[in-house]
């Protein structure tokens, strides 16, 4: 995993609840179009769900 993937995953299970793209970019200091990339990596491999519609949270 990459650093700026595990610095998306890593603020995402820090919040400890469903996130928004846009919260996580505020929390890491990304542009939100760059979070939302690598969400959908971690998506795709299993690490994140999402609960419901544009909030995303880590598997656990």
């Amino acid at each position: 995993m990459d650093d700026k993937k595990q610095e998306v995953f890593e603020a995402m299970k820090k919040a400890g609840k469903p996130v928004r793209t846009g919260d996580v970019a505020k929390m890491v200091g990304m542009d939100s179009k760059e979070v939302s990339k690598i969400i959908k990596e971690l998506k795709k491999e299993g690490l994140v769900i999402s609960p419901k519609r544009c909030y995303y949270s880590v598997k656990s």
